[in-house]
This record gives C-alpha cells, structure tokens and sequence, in this order.
C-alpha cells in the first residue's frame, strides 16, 4: 500500500494535462502462521502514468536528488508489459514484527486472539493523508484544477486491501465464498477528495489451525 508513490505520482501530474491513466493498487497480508505472515503489493500503472513517472525518475537522477527510483527497492520486481503498462510487485515474509511496512498511520496490526487465531487490523485514520491535501507530495490536491484532474485520472481504480489465511472467522469487510480470505476496494477518488466511509480499521481474524 505505498501511498507515498500515489503521492508522487500526483505531483507528477500536477504539470500536465489530463490522460486516460490507470493505477490499481493490492495489498495481500496472508497470515501463514500465528507468528508469521506474508505480504504482497502489487500495483498496475498505465501506460501514460508510467512513461511520466519513468521521466521523473530520469529527472531526479540527473539532478542528483535523493528521490527514490519506482520499484527499485529489494523485494520489488517490475514488469514492463508490452503495452508499456508497468506492473510492481513486492513480497516480504517473515516474523510479524519483523515485517516492514512504509503506510506509517495505516500499517497492519497483528493481535494473537489465542492459539492459532491472529487479528489482522489495518487502521484507516492515515490513509487519506498520504493521497489528500495534508500531504506535500500530493500538490495537485492544492487547487481545484489539479484536484478535478486527479479526480479523472482515478476514476474506476481502486486501493484493494486484502487478509488472507486458512480460514477468516470474522472481519469487517467482505469475506470470499470459501472462506480463506476477506477484502474490501477503495475507489482512489473517494480517499483523494476525502469521502471515503471507513470504519477506524478494516480487520479479519484469521485460524492458522
């Protein structure tokens, strides 16, 4: 769930005009064990979005700031399809505490329930932040213009937050027909403009037995 990339992009496109981008982002928790996890980001960008965040990437470099590259981090392998769609996925898994996490506000939380039953929580507080006006990146959010051409941008694409595991007993977003996982999609304009109606945390508790 890198919201500061989304951030990134915003700024982006701040300078130009409206296109038929596309960005869809999922992030899997898929509880393994009730010590261990796995987790897995995956973000598909259009063509368009892509080609303009390649630019500023190439931009930073020759300005030798310290911008960091898109998908270049270990555990992030990208796909440059043929279409020139760009697909980042990132995996890690290990102890809970040993995951790393970069949503700040919006990071899971792992609670044993008791043997072999863990809480996935994931609180919602923080995730407009990173996308809305309170964030530096996101300066197209400052003013209407670039507020309408995000809105455009967006539109149809979703943050899709997952948890995952043997069995779900409960969660607060829509469990899957066999039961093994829980998900909810959040429509990037509703978290841009702020209207998003979430709960204080999206959970599900997960049986590992």
């Amino acid at each position: 769930m890198k919201l500061t990339t989304l951030g990134k992009i915003a700024g982006a496109l701040a300078v130009t005009i409206a296109l038929a981008g596309c960005v869809d982002m999922t992030e899997e928790v898929n509880v393994t064990s009730d010590t261990n996890a796995k987790t897995t980001m995956t973000m598909t960008m259009g063509a368009d979005i892509y080609s303009m965040l390649k630019a500023a990437d190439s931009a930073s470099q020759e300005g030798a700031t310290t911008s960091e590259k898109f998908c270049s981090k270990p555990g992030e392998q990208l796909t440059e399809n043929k279409d020139g769609s760009a697909t980042c996925v990132a995996t890690q898994e290990g102890a809970f505490a040993d995951l790393v996490f970069q949503e700040g506000d919006s990071k899971p939380v792992f609670t044993t329930v008791s043997p072999g039953v863990v809480k996935v929580a994931v609180p919602t507080a923080g995730m407009a932040g990173s996308l809305g006006g309170g964030s530096s990146d996101a300066s197209a959010s400052q003013d209407p213009q670039g507020q309408a051409m995000m809105q455009q941008m967006f539109a149809n694409h979703f943050l899709t937050i997952r948890i995952s595991g043997k069995a779900i007993t409960d969660s607060n977003m829509t469990i899957s027909d066999d039961k093994t996982s829980a998900e909810i999609k959040i429509p990037f304009t509703d978290l841009f403009n702020g209207t998003a109606k979430l709960p204080d945390e999206l959970y599900a508790v997960v049986s590992t037995n």
